[in-house]
């Protein structure tokens, strides 16, 4: 089913909602932006030319705005499980929002509970899942028979991180705020853990991070693929995910690009492919869009994954949500 011809709503201004309306408007959608504050509204206005309601969703959906199906959440991660809910209830069918979801189980378990009462379609946004160098893994494995074996690093920089304005739930809480996009882009490439073991070191090491520094762990998928992971945020790093088949050796790191190794070969290369959306827009984020209002379903996380995916993710960060 497609939805081409109706009206889109992003509830939120901030950099994220930025970078949906300008895929949007590339789209050709008759879009509407939805924020809490006049402040936010004018420097949504400044960076984009475009007018966005201040007051509040529960404001404009007051005033008999509701000609709208169909929504993107792009509020900050504190308020994205409320604005979900509140869509919800208020009739809409079809809604993305931005990853997690949610901080706790607990909500996401909600929003999953409302979505199927209500019949309505929430997926997450993990636009990783869409970069044009995750797409030709996907097509690379497919071809090669399968995946024999990966591995990911999801080190974040936390000397960056200690001065960014984030509310202190969001630090103590930011593998699920941000590290997750590794973890769930290598398990949608390569396969759900059946089994997996996890070990956290370095409680004192982040006072904004009191859970641990350096996260390291290894399992099987139910296809018995092995893996392992490690991450050490005190120390120098990125994020990455190496992936071998039968015949390559491919490698994402940085993530926005693809290499790729041949049996036989020690240097990894490059492999030649157009990044044209990705470098155009947001990585991942035009084909995610495209994907969601399309109802091409098959590489989106719906809420109900996301809901298992929970589990996973609190054994890894050993968070209690």
């Amino acid at each position: 089913m497609k939805l081409r011809n109706k009206k889109i709503l992003i509830v939120g201004a901030g950099l994220m909602a930025q970078e949906y309306l300008k895929v949007l408007l590339a789209m050709k959608f008759d879009v509407q932006v939805i924020c809490r504050s006049n402040q936010s509204a004018e420097k949504f206005y400044k960076n984009t030319g475009h007018i966005a309601f201040a007051g509040g969703l529960g404001e404009f959906l007051n005033n008999g705005n509701i000609d709208f199906s169909i929504a993107i959440v792009a509020v900050s991660i504190e308020h994205l499980s409320t604005i979900t809910l509140q869509l919800i209830q208020n009739g809409f069918k079809h809604i993305l929002v931005e990853k997690p979801a949610s901080l706790t189980t607990k909500a996401i378990q909600e929003i999953d509970n409302h979505a199927n009462e209500k019949k309505v379609k929430v997926f997450v946004a993990y636009n990783r899942r869409f970069y044009a160098s995750s797409q030709k893994a996907k097509e690379i494995i497919k071809s090669d028979g399968g995946v024999r074996s990966f591995s990911f690093q999801f080190t974040e920089w936390s000397h960056t991180i200690n001065d960014l304005k984030k509310g202190p739930q969001v630090k103590e809480k930011w593998f699920l705020s941000n590290s997750t996009h590794v973890v769930d882009l290598a398990f949608f490439l390569c396969g759900e853990p059946r089994e997996i073991n996890c070990y956290i070191e370095g409680e004192d090491d982040i006072s904004w991070h009191p859970i641990g520094s350096i996260f390291t762990g290894s399992g099987k998928t139910f296809d018995n693929v092995l893996f392992s992971y490690h991450a050490d945020w005190k120390g120098p790093g990125s994020w990455g995910l190496d992936i071998i088949t039968e015949n390559h050796r491919l490698i994402l790191k940085p993530m926005e690009k693809l290499q790729i190794q041949e049996i036989g070969s020690i240097q990894p290369v490059d492999y030649q492919m157009s990044y044209d959306l990705d470098e155009r827009f947001k990585p991942g984020l035009y084909a995610q869009v495209e994907a969601f209002i399309d109802h091409n379903e098959e590489d989106l996380c719906t809420i109900t994954h996301q809901k298992k995916s929970m589990i996973v993710f609190n054994k890894i960060s050993n968070y209690n949500t």
